[in-house]
């Protein structure tokens, strides 16, 4: 295993959006100098404007990305086209673009023309497939390349999902595994580069089980969201909680990608289809927290804030009532008692804790190297 005080002394992430600026100040919580990049905005004066108001940002942010506002100096902000020339100080390159692979690519060719030889690129990923990213790329490049999806927000989300190809070469999956183990203390898991890796394959059928099976068994979202929540050690969020969280508007898009991407014979297809509530929803400005809301709103007319829920049925929004599912509350936390019992919540938790836990026993064999990993 390489040493990581001698292979990655400073790293350099280009993409200062959510995901590429919190990487960036995780990096630096560990104490190692990072250089962010970013384009330069049409007709800017400070032409470093995006990674600086970035960096800003995160010092204002709650949950801090920083673990002390004082690493934040660890962080030399610049632009592609000023300072792309600098990477070739870095061992480590992350690439956290947007999810265009011509964007991608052209990236790639100007980091190849600067950095370093033997220097590691990674991007980020979490819908392209690592072979079509290296496609068309030099091999020296391909050796180098890999994929390093972490997720939202960096700091607190352990997980952190490798992909490398044929063409990688011995060592660069070990060293920045070790790296990411030791300096940002995250578990590490190497997958196969397969449609949504291990963990948003098995999240995406997760949230898409759990939805088709509240809406053909008549539930409220309270009851859902009860049933899926802390029973099974989910965030009280439960899944139409969670959806509003992430974006209403993101998971349609994530769910026809994932039905176009993967094999006919993939169990997926199975319980994949789309949802006019959802289109319907998203078609009159419900995108979840970030927009009017979801599948949960806050009714302000009147002046006061009435926390409304949407009827999966009929579409139409109500005052939202506490769910009373009498297998929940003799449960409490034993996931076992709720599947156990034979009111609609543990018929309800049976259905799609059974297909996501069959699912999982599925992707082991494809995406990941055994079934720890999943």
């Amino acid at each position: 295993m390489p040493n990581v005080t001698s292979d990655i002394k400073q790293v350099a992430v280009i993409g200062a959006g959510v995901m590429g600026a919190s990487i960036a100040a995780h990096i630096a919580n560990s104490g190692t100098p990072v250089l962010l990049l970013d384009i330069v905005p049409d007709g800017a004066k400070n032409r470093n404007a995006v990674a600086e108001g970035a960096v800003a940002k995160m010092l204002k942010t709650d949950p801090a990305p920083f673990m002390s506002k004082r690493v934040a100096k660890l962080i030399t902000c610049g632009n592609i086209e000023d300072d792309l020339d600098k990477i070739a100080k870095c061992d480590w390159i992350i690439e956290a673009v947007i999810e265009r692979l011509d964007i991608k690519q052209d990236l790639y060719r100007k980091i190849d023309a600067v950095r370093a030889k033997g220097s590691v690129i990674s991007s980020n990923t979490s819908t392209i497939p690592l072979a079509t990213l290296i496609d068309g790329m030099d091999k020296t490049f391909a050796k180098d390349f890999i994929i390093t999806h972490f997720f939202n927000p960096p700091r607190y989300m352990r997980l952190l999902e490798l992909v490398g190809s044929d063409a990688t070469r011995d060592g660069v999956i070990d060293m920045v595994a070790d790296f990411a183990d030791r300096k940002l203390g995250k578990t590490c898991v190497t997958c196969h580069d397969e449609p949504g890796f291990i963990a948003n394959r098995l999240g995406v059928y997760w949230i898409q089980a759990a939805m088709v099976e509240a809406m053909d068994r008549k539930l409220t979202v309270e009851e859902a969201d009860s049933v899926i929540g802390r029973p099974f050690g989910i965030p009280k969020t439960g899944v139409f909680g969670l959806m509003d969280l992430v974006g209403l508007d993101l998971m349609p898009h994530v769910q026809s990608s994932m039905a176009g991407a993967l094999d006919k014979s993939d169990p997926f297809h199975a319980i994949y289809r789309e949802s006019e509530l959802v289109s319907t929803l998203i078609a009159d400005g419900y995108t979840g927290r970030k927009g009017k809301g979801g599948f949960y709103r806050l009714n302000r007319d009147g002046g006061e804030k009435v926390k409304e829920s949407v009827d999966l049925q009929t579409g139409k929004f109500s005052t939202s009532e506490k769910a009373r599912v009498s297998s929940v509350r003799a449960a409490g936390k034993d996931p076992r008692k709720l599947m156990e019992a034979t009111d609609k919540g543990g018929q309800y938790g049976r259905a799609v804790m059974g297909k996501t836990l069959a699912y999982a026993a599925f992707i082991a064999e494809v995406s990941a190297n055994s079934i720890v990993d999943v």
